[in-house]
C-alpha cells in the first residue's frame, strides 16, 4: 500500500507554510495542498478539533495533524535525515534556523506594514540583513570551509537559509553582493535535483504576496 502524501492546510500563499513546502520538496516528498480560501473553511477546521491551537499551518502526515511551523519542520527534517547526526549538530541546526526565522519573520510581516512606515521598515530589514544576519551565516561557512552549514551535509538549516536568501534578493538583489560563500551555498542548494525541480515554474512554490493575496489572507484571518 502506498503511503499517503502529506496534506498541507493553508491559504494559497507563502506565509508560514512556505518553509514546510521547501523542506518537503528538498527531501523529494510529494505533497497535496488544501487551500483555505474563506473564513468558513478555517472555522470548519477549528470546530472539528483539527487545529490544536486554532491556527494554521496544519499538516496531515503519518496519521497526525501537526500544527506549529517549527514542530512540523522538525518532524519532516528528522524523518528525512535533514536534522544532523547527533545532539550537537541538531542544536546548531536549530540555532541557525532560529536566526533564519528572525529575519524571515521581518520579511513575512512586511506586507502588513502601514504604507507610511514601509520605507523605514525596508531600510531596517536591509540593515539587519547586511550587518547582523548574513555576516553571521557567512562566518559559519568560512569557519569550517565546508559545503553546508552543519556536518558537511545538507540539513534543513541550509534549505531554510537558501529560501531566505531568495526573499532577501527579492527585496534588493545587491544585498548578497559581499557574501560570496552564501551566494555559493544558494547556487549549490538550488542545483540539487529536488530543489531545482521546486524552483521551476509550475511547481508548488508560491510567488511573492500581491495585494489580492493579501486581501484574501486578511479576510480568512480577519486581520484589519
Amino acid at each position: 500500500m502506498m503511503a499517503t502524501k502529506p496534506k498541507l492546510h493553508y491559504p494559497n500563499g507563502r506565509g508560514r507554510m512556505e518553509s514546510v513546502r521547501w523542506v518537503l520538496a528538498a527531501a523529494g516528498v510529494e505533497f497535496d495542498e488544501e487551500f483555505l480560501e474563506t473564513k468558513e473553511q478555517l472555522q470548519k477546521l477549528q470546530d472539528g478539533n483539527h487545529l490544536l491551537f486554532q491556527q494554521v499551518p496544519m499538516v496531515e502526515i503519518d496519521g497526525m495533524k501537526l500544527v506549529q511551523t517549527r514542530s512540523i519542520l522538525h518532524y519532516i527534517a528528522d524523518k528525512h535525515h535533514l536534522f544532523g547526526k547527533d545532539l550537537k549538530e541538531r542544536t546548531l541546526i536549530d540555532m541557525y534556523t532560529e536566526g533564519v526565522a528572525d529575519l524571515g519573520e521581518m520579511i513575512l510581516l512586511l506586507p502588513l506594514c502601514p504604507p507610511n512606515e514601509k520605507d523605514a521598515k525596508v531600510a531596517s530589514i536591509k540593515e539587519k540583513s547586511t550587518n547582523r544576519y548574513l555576516p553571521a551565516f557567512e562566518k559559519v561557512l568560512k569557519s569550517h570551509g565546508q559545503d553546508y552549514l552543519v556536518g558537511n551535509k545538507l540539513s534543513r538549516a541550509d534549505i531554510q537559509l537558501v529560501e531566505l536568501l531568495y526573499y532577501v534578493e527579492e527585496l534588493d538583489p545587491s544585498l548578497l553582493a559581499n557574501f560570496p560563500l552564501l551566494k555559493a551555498l544558494k547556487t549549490r542548494v538550488s542545483n540539487l535535483p529536488t530543489v531545482k525541480k521546486f524552483l521551476q515554474p509550475g511547481s508548488q512554490r508560491k510567488p511573492p504576496m500581491d495585494e489580492k493575496k493579501l486581501e484574501e489572507a486578511k479576510n480568512i484571518f480577519r486581520i484589519k
